[in-house]
């Protein structure tokens, strides 16, 4: 329970052990299924507290009910890591670049936030509005896409750093909205096959997503508008990145979503590592998750109400 509030730079090795809260958790159901089977002890009262204890702070990987809320009011946002739209061949379909619009506008979000969006003439998505952000001179980095007006934008400009956070303001009928696209420093463990290494990596990585998370949060506090916080963590819901990036913000998974909400396989391994976090002003009027592959990441997508 006290590793979402022990800062990755203090301790990162706390951090990384918050990848295995899951596993824990499946091992106190585990004792409590022994347990009642060979007869209940003293030790089927402790895992059941820890379960407890996990379905009261929100700690419970899997949601066994949604929301679904209908509003003529209600506007759609998505989030979705696109891995470069397949710019590197790293999957074997080589129609992405035009599968991925296809799917967008099949869903048709009034506001998308892309992380690993790579700006090529071949990605055709029809919407008026757009925030293209590419990293260091190259030419991939963040977008949001948005049906609504445009009216300020900026990039927070990570410091050594590929990954970053870009923003736009955007008028919707009279009120103006906040919306950032988020891509916390990348983890980088697919293709890593020595422990020591990847240890190394993950508590570089996560002592790096500290300030940045800590940039993210200083801008929002400079703003008065309506805020929704969009994309790839590259840490999960057991994280102090999380933990401190959600504070007062709805999770729109807890809000309305069902299942273990997974947004990336490792191993098979389910991992929610993509959130859309909206101000407490917002109503959530639903929260999707979508089994596609066409990227190494699953995108989001929520409904949302004033």
């Amino acid at each position: 329970m006290a590793i979402p509030y022990i800062e990755p730079k203090a301790s990162p090795i706390i951090s990384v052990l918050s990848l295995a809260v899951p596993f824990l958790i499946f091992a106190h159901i585990i004792f409590i299924i022994y347990w009642i089977v060979n007869g209940i002890k003293k030790q089927f009262f402790l895992s059941a507290i820890c379960i407890l204890l996990t379905i009261f702070f929100s700690y419970f990987p899997y949601k066994f009910s949604d929301k679904k809320e209908q509003s003529d009011l209600s506007f759609s946002v998505m989030t979705y890591n696109v891995q470069f739209f397949n710019r590197y061949h790293w999957r074997k379909n080589e129609k992405l670049p035009n599968i991925v619009p296809d799917f967008i506008a099949k869903v048709n979000p009034d506001i998308i936030a892309f992380q690993e969006y790579y700006n090529s003439k071949r990605i055709l998505l029809n919407f008026p509005y757009k925030y293209i952000e590419p990293k260091e001179k190259i030419n991939f980095g963040l977008a949001i896409y948005s049906k609504y007006k445009i009216i300020n934008k900026g990039s927070l400009n990570f410091k050594n750093s590929t990954n970053n956070a870009i923003f736009v303001d955007i008028l919707k009928e009279k009120d103006t909205l906040r919306v950032y696209s988020v891509h916390l420093e990348s983890i980088g463990i697919k293709d890593e096959q020595n422990s020591e290494k990847l240890l190394r990596r993950l508590t570089s990585s996560f002592a790096k997503q500290q300030p940045q998370v800590e940039q993210i949060l200083a801008h929002t506090k400079k703003c008065n508008y309506k805020i929704i916080i969009c994309g790839d963590f590259n840490n999960t819901a057991y994280s102090w990145v999380y933990n401190k990036m959600k504070g007062d913000f709805k999770d729109t998974f807890l809000e309305a979503g069902k299942g273990f909400g997974k947004t990336f396989g490792f191993h098979r391994y389910p991992l929610r590592i993509d959130f859309i976090l909206v101000d407490e002003r917002i109503e959530v009027n639903e929260h999707q998750n979508f089994n596609v592959k066409f990227s190494d990441h699953e995108p989001v997508l929520a409904k949302l109400d004033f």
